[in-house]
């Protein structure tokens, strides 16, 4: 049976010898999907090979008796006779700084924000729903409310925002309405930390304006 369109799913290893199910799953509650980080990843190994791979065959140059190249000496010679209050050193530290800063912030948080872990039913599996996934689910079940005409759903981390234009009912009516159907929208999707929601029904605006 395959996966319904916006949910993500992965084996997790596992739990340690004497501990029981409810602590593993108390354990991991809460938990957010980390990104593999392939691109930053890639580029950095890239660079790393690139810059490994020149000196590396500048050493070989030198052993086998050949002149070093010369934007090795060159770069040797700015570096010895450049001033630590240089401009240059100076963007150049900070640059360096900067990107060691990104990849300290990759390196420590887990990306992947527009997954929403669901609560986990099997001390194995791990599960999660798009934030797109959990906005269309929720657009559509406010639609199915008497008297919406439109709607529009934003859905962050911890909040859903939900627009609503009534255009027969009075918008006190549809908002109970809606906010019945939507708790039990949220509830039926399994989310480990369900969104706060956030709704707001109003009369559709005059012609041209």
């Amino acid at each position: 049976m395959s996966e319904p369109h916006g949910t993500v799913a992965e084996q997790s290893p596992p739990p340690a010898e004497g501990r029981t199910a409810g602590s593993g799953r108390a354990d991991q509650r809460h938990r957010r999907f980390w990104s593999a980080r392939r691109v930053p990843a890639g580029l950095l190994a890239l660079v790393i090979l690139v810059i490994a791979g020149a000196f590396l065959y500048d050493i070989v140059a030198v052993r086998a008796g050949r002149d070093g190249m010369s934007w090795r000496k060159e770069l040797a010679r700015q570096l010895a006779e450049r001033p630590l209050d240089d401009i240059w050193v100076l963007i150049g530290a900070g640059v360096a700084a900067a990107l060691g800063l990104w990849l300290f912030l990759l390196a420590v948080t887990p990306g992947l924000r527009g997954l929403l872990p669901m609560r986990r039913t099997h001390p194995d599996v791990r599960a999660a729903l798009h934030r797109d996934a959990v906005a269309t689910v929720l657009r559509d079940r406010v639609m199915e409310v008497s008297g919406v005409q439109s709607a529009r759903v934003t859905v962050k981390r911890t909040r859903a925002d939900v627009r609503a234009v009534s255009h027969f009912r009075e918008p006190d009516e549809v908002r109970a309405d809606a906010t019945e159907v939507l708790d039990e929208a949220v509830a039926g999707l399994g989310l480990d930390r369900p969104p706060t929601l956030s709704l707001r029904v109003r009369r559709p605006g005059r012609k041209g304006r």
